[in-house]
Parts: C-alpha cells; structure tokens; sequence
C-alpha cells in the first residue's frame, strides 16, 4: 500500500476511486461503520473529469482518498497499474488530501457478480471496505 501524504490520526471519512480509461467509480465511506456507498460513477473525459472530480471532493469533504491500483494476479505491475497510480498522485495534487493506494485485482469482477447496478461504482465500494478493514 503507497500513500500520498500522510492519512491524519482518526480520519473517519473516506472517498474511494476505481479508475479507469473511461469512467472512474466512487465510492463513500467512514472508518466508524467501515462501510461503503456508492456515488455515480464520473463518465468525462479530460478537463471535465477533472472537474467533476473535483466537485465530488468538495462535496463530500472527505478526511483522505483511496485510490484502486490493478496488478496482474500474482502482484505485478502492467501498464494500467501505472496509470492508476498516475492518478492517484494527480488526486493528491489536485486535492492537497491524502492519497491511499489499495490492490484492487477482482474488485470489478467482485462487483458484477454481487449484482452491483453500477460495476465501477461497486468496485469503488469494494476497495474502500478493504482499505476499510485494514485500519486498526
């Protein structure tokens, strides 16, 4: 697990993100019920991405961010793990929070087959529980 600056003792709220090339899937959730709620899942490209994004943070004011990163299924990372991490140091300067980074292999497939209505936004919910149950 990597982190984009340092996560603040007692942080209770938590946004989690599962990007991809085309959408990115958000979750919330806190550290006291250790659950998560999906948010809608962002479907713009570019400058507005960024924005949406954005506007999402400020809305929910969460105390870090967690960011899904894909590896192969032994662990290793290919081209979409270093895009993720790309955004998830994006996130952090565009955020000024910080940023957790969560092994998120299986989470979209998790997703689909607890019947989620919105895959990337059940994926988002997926890596923020796992980040979740880590905490002590």
């Amino acid at each position: 697990m990597t982190t984009w600056g340092a996560v603040p003792a007692g942080a209770q709220t938590f946004l989690a993100f599962d990007w991809g090339e085309r959408r990115v899937g958000v979750a919330s959730g806190n550290a006291i019920t250790r659950t998560a709620t999906p948010l809608p899942t962002v479907q713009a490209q570019g400058d507005a991405r960024w924005q949406r994004l954005v506007a999402v943070i400020r809305e929910w004011r969460p105390d870090a961010l967690v960011v899904g990163v894909p590896c192969h299924p032994d662990g290793t990372p290919h081209e979409q793990t270093q895009r993720a991490r790309r955004f998830a140091r994006q996130l952090h300067g565009r955020s000024g929070l910080p940023v957790v980074e969560v092994d998120e292999r299986y989470s979209s497939t998790e997703a689909h087959a607890l019947g989620a209505d919105d895959a990337d936004a059940g994926a988002a919910c997926i890596i923020l529980e796992q980040f979740l149950r880590s905490l002590p």
